[in-house]
């Protein structure tokens, strides 16, 4: 039985970022200035880029160089993006508790159906047909006077 080894997940630095994007470190700190990233910092205060880091910096840097989007433009791209997320996950979870309760309802709308059946099926096997007691038929036969 092998053992797992819990791994740390991979962190870059600034230098290794830059390069990886071809843009100057002074770009990516005056990103992480203006709030648009926050990488975690070492022991010896070295900005350490995690994976997540690394994509949203893709993403400012798109916004940035590729559609000509201001820093200000990109702050109120990246607040509505979570707000979005927020909103979707709080709709995710209004259609879960709306279908919780959808199914709740239907159970136990089958159940009182079930329920009546039951007494309506003991009704007429207690109660005699009225073709029984007065010799009549059942059916409901129409005379037409011509």
């Amino acid at each position: 039985m092998s053992k797992k080894v819990k791994r740390n997940k991979a962190h870059y630095s600034i230098s290794a970022v830059a390069q990886m994007f071809a843009i100057h470190q002074q770009t990516i700190r005056l990103y992480e200035k203006e709030g648009l990233i926050a990488p975690k910092r070492s022991e010896g205060n070295t900005r350490l880029f995690s994976e997540d880091d690394i994509n949203r910096l893709e993403e400012i840097i798109y916004l940035t160089h590729q559609l000509g989007i201001n820093i200000a433009g990109v702050q109120m791209i990246l607040k509505l993006q979570k707000q979005v997320q927020k909103m979707q996950r709080d709709m995710n979870k209004l259609f879960d508790e709306t279908k919780t309760q959808l199914d709740e309802h239907a159970t136990q709308s089958k159940r009182t159906i079930e329920s009546s059946a039951r007494a309506l099926a003991r009704l007429k096997k207690s109660t005699p047909n009225q073709s029984e007691t007065t010799g009549e038929s059942d059916s409901w036969d129409i005379e037409y006077e011509e």
